[in-house]
């Protein structure tokens, strides 16, 4: 494994700092209240932050998720990277690439997805039905890339007939809204492992927007707690403190480590569908623990919801719900893995 970025790779990410570094601030966040900061929008796309994910693949769009993450920045990247672009650089017929990835890239496009799939939607020769009840970005989007209880993969556009868009608000301002599906037109897209590669690249994805999410926090406790006084001295030579934030940071790099390895292997084709559960365990069960410890050693002022470190909790908490509890994520990925032994079992029965 190799996880060093490539010239190209860091080249993105650093270029996705300066911009969300200049635009993303709290002043601006707090101005957009729960909807997407379209400036910052344009300026992502301009920079060609979204055209580029089709070279830098999965790690690189993690490494560019890592810093959306720390600014909490309202723009529908990740969505539109993961649920359009690249399911469709890899899925897409020839047509379909050519098509959409152009529109995707400049902007024309917004792609959001209706994961996790619950089996609420149906197709019926090409033709969904069902409710998503609370999709990312949808707000935003134009595509919205659709699994159906079959598990095969469809683009449905947001303006089509049958389609019906509402407002949801969620913990974190992600401009979500509720998708009813009334006999509308699917695009499909893909063959069967479509949806398995687009699920594991998604859970990928968000598990680095958490990392960023979660170092961002710590980033601010850090900083509060080295310019805090009490009894004289500042909070963070307080051992009770240096432990807590000790800790947060170990969480922090176990969901990006964990989250690298899963998206490199995606990057090489290899097999990552327990890689990919174990980045989105470790985000959602540390992740949750990070952002309530940002807000805790911030003492009173974690309390204030105006305070920036509140919207860190905001995303964490999010994520956490969006990537599944730990608990379920946990089940599958026992259950996964006894499969595989299952199968290796038997297949040395059979060569025996």
């Amino acid at each position: 494994m190799d996880f060093h970025p490539t010239e190209e790779q860091a080249a993105a990410a650093g270029l996705a700092t300066r911009i969300l570094s200049d635009l993303a601030t709290h002043e601006r966040l707090a101005e957009a209240g729960t909807g997407s900061d379209a400036e910052l929008w344009k300026a992502l796309i301009t920079a060609g932050l979204a055209a580029a994910v089709e070279e830098i693949g999965l790690l690189g769009l993690v490494l560019l998720l890592e810093e959306q993450g720390r600014t909490t920045a309202q723009v529908p990247y990740a969505a539109t990277c993961v649920y359009g672009i690249l399911p469709v650089a890899a899925h897409g017929s020839p047509e379909q690439r050519a098509r959409l990835l152009p529109a995707l890239g400049t902007g024309e496009a917004v792609a959001t997805g209706a994961f996790p799939e619950r089996g609420r939607i149906t197709a019926d020769s090409g033709r969904l039905t069902g409710t998503a009840p609370a999709v990312p970005w949808l707000r935003d989007a134009t595509h919205v890339l659709v699994p159906d209880a079959d598990r095969a993969l469809w683009l449905v556009r947001t303006d089509a007939p049958g389609v019906r868009t509402s407002p949801v608000e969620t913990t974190a301002p992600w401009s979500a809204g509720r998708l009813t599906l009334t006999a509308a037109e699917g695009e499909r897209l893909g063959a069967d492992s479509a949806y398995e590669d687009a699920l594991a690249a998604a859970r990928t994805a968000f598990a680095g927007l958490q990392a960023g999410v979660c170092a961002g926090s710590l980033a601010r406790a850090v900083e509060y707690t080295s310019t805090r006084e009490q009894f004289g001295r500042p909070l963070s030579t307080n051992q009770g403190v240096m432990l807590r934030a000790a800790d947060a940071y170990m969480d922090t790099e176990a969901i990006r480590v964990t989250t690298y390895e899963a998206a490199w292997r995606i990057d090489q084709g290899l097999p990552a569908h327990e890689h990919a559960l174990t980045a989105a365990w470790w985000a959602s069960e540390a992740g949750k623990r990070v952002v309530h410890a940002g807000q805790h050693l911030h003492g009173g002022l974690g309390a204030d919801l105006d305070h920036p470190v509140h919207r860190h909790f905001l995303w964490g908490r999010q994520l956490d719900a969006y990537l599944g509890c730990g608990s379920e994520l946990l089940a599958e990925l026992g259950a996964s893995i006894a499969a595989s032994s299952a199968c290796a079992s038997t297949a040395e029965g059979e060569q025996a």
